[in-house]
């Protein structure tokens, strides 16, 4: 199965960002077994909130 990398994933701190279920691994910080490499293990990504 492959997986995709989350489109709307931004740099934390970025403004008009929050923290947001990551698409990868629909938050389990897992992927075929291994740490998610775009939420690292977290579950979670900052994206843009509105717009931003």
């Amino acid at each position: 199965m492959s997986q995709t990398e989350n489109p709307e994933a931004v740099p934390p701190g970025t403004p008009g960002s929050g923290e947001n279920t990551c698409r990868n691994c629909d938050g389990t910080g897992k992927v075929d077994g291994k740490t998610c490499p775009d939420c690292e293990g977290s579950g979670k990504v900052m994206t843009p909130i509105g717009g931003a």
